[in-house]
């Protein structure tokens, strides 16, 4: 269970970063709460719109493991949450499209749970290269779309337990024609890889206070 739940914070983690890594501009202007400038701004776009949130699966996962993540991404746009929740947490971002000006505000980010592949034959081998994990984001819907690429705990992953935890990025695609970006992030399960390193708070970190 402690394994499942980091994977789900880990995931809003890079969702969140994603997003607020993504503005169009140096925001300066302190936000109201102290704990909000954990999350700053960097050059590029904001999310914006009705997002759907792919999930990718790579590797064996057994039926619970899915059905946490599927319904916490779910629960990002509960309608009548119970407090605290989620999506009142969620909610935080749009701090950042009202900073961000007008023209942004206008078009606040809705997710919702989209498509869920399941690659549980290991295509591309169980020890993948980050270009890999790009290609399996790919997979996903390439139009108003975030692609969670998560990789199973014997999937060993280029930077794995060494320089990181997980990524994201965005990636252009033809659609009918057209040239669009959609957003990726890939998530690895730590569980027996390196839980000292990555599975903070459900593990003694290796590093810092115990």
């Amino acid at each position: 269970m402690a394994s499942q739940c980091f994977v789900v914070i880990k995931f809003l983690a890079l969702i969140s970063l994603f997003n607020i890594c993504s503005a169009s501009r140096l925001l300066n202007t302190p936000v109201d709460d102290p704990q909000d400038q954990l999350l700053r701004y960097h050059n590029g776009a904001l999310l914006h719109g009705t997002i759907a949130v792919n999930l990718i699966w790579y590797g064996n996962f057994n039926p619970s493991q899915r059905a946490i993540v599927a319904d916490f991404i779910t629960s990002l746009s509960a309608s009548h949450p119970t407090q605290p929740s989620v999506a009142a947490w969620w909610k935080t971002i749009e701090k950042y499209y009202h900073l961000a000006g007008s023209k942004a505000s206008s078009s606040s980010l809705s997710l919702y749970l989209g498509k869920q592949l399941l690659d549980d034959t290991y295509s591309l081998g169980k020890s993948l290269s980050q270009k890999q994990i790009v290609q399996l984001a790919s997979r996903g819907d390439q139009k108003n779309a975030i692609n969670v690429v998560l990789t199973a705990s014997d999937v060993t992953v280029d930077g794995f337990c060494v320089n990181r935890c997980g990524t994201h990025g965005s990636k252009s695609a033809l659609v009918k024609g057209k040239n669009y970006k959609f957003a990726y992030v890939w998530v690895g399960n730590s569980e027996s890889q390196c839980p000292g390193y990555c599975a903070w708070p459900f593990h003694q970190p290796i590093y810092g206070p115990h």
